[in-house]
C-alpha cells in the first residue's frame, strides 16, 4: 500500500493577543459613545467623525484578533497563508524543500547547530505560551529564516519523504 502525500493541508488556529481583546472593546464602546453624543448632545459632524474612526479601528482589530495559518505541501514546496477572520486570505510565503537545512521538533538537539547564528524568525505557531508536549517544529530556512510551524504528523510525514536527512521527528 502506497500512501500519496504529494498535497497534505493543515489548519492552525492563532491566540489572540489580550490586547487586541481589549481594543475591540474599548473601540466599539467609543464608536457607539460618539454615535449617540451625535444625537444627544448635538456634538454634530464632529461626534459623527469620531464615531465612524472609532468604528474602523474596531474593524481593524476584529481582524487581526482571529488569525489562522494554514499550511500546504504540495510538490516539494510549502506554502504559508494567514487566514483573516475566517474571510480574507494573504499568502505569506513559499519554501521550496530543497532549500531546507534543518526541520526538527523547536527543542530537538538537531537544531543545536543552529541556535548561535541570527535569522530573521517567522513564527505561523498558534502563539500558546508553553504548552505540553511542545507541537512546534522549526525550520532553518535557506541560511536567513528560522520558520516555526505547528504541522500535523501528515504534513511533517510528507516533507521528510522528500528530504529524508533533513527532517527530524526526534
Amino acid at each position: 500500500m502506497v500512501s500519496d502525500n504529494s498535497y497534505v493541508e493543515c489548519l492552525v488556529s492563532s491566540k489572540a493577543s489580550p490586547i487586541l481583546v481589549v481594543l475591540k472593546g474599548v473601540a466599539i464602546t467609543l464608536a457607539v459613545i460618539s454615535f449617540l453624543s451625535t444625537f444627544l448632545m448635538g456634538t454634530g459632524i464632529v461626534g459623527m467623525i469620531l464615531a465612524i474612526a472609532f468604528g474602523a479601528g474596531y474593524y481593524f482589530a476584529s481582524l487581526n484578533a482571529s488569525i489562522e495559518f494554514e499550511y500546504q505541501y504540495c510538490d516539494r514546496e510549502i506554502t504559508v497563508d494567514k487566514v483573516l477572520n475566517k474571510q480574507r486570505r494573504k499568502n505569506i510565503g513559499k519554501y521550496d524543500v530543497g532549500r531546507i537545512e534543518a526541520m526538527a521538533p523547536s527543542r530537538s538537539y538537531h537544531l543545536d547547530e543552529y541556535k548561535n547564528k541570527t535569522y530573521k524568525v517567522l513564527d505561523f505557531s498558534a502563539r500558546e505560551k508553553n504548552p505540553q508536549p511542545d507541537p512546534t517544529y522549526t525550520i532553518y530556512y535557506d541560511g536567513k529564516e528560522k520558520i516555526i510551524l505547528e504541522p500535523t504528523k501528515e504534513f511533517v510525514d510528507a516533507v521528510r519523504n522528500v528530504a529524508p536527512r533533513k527532517v527530524f521527528v526526534d
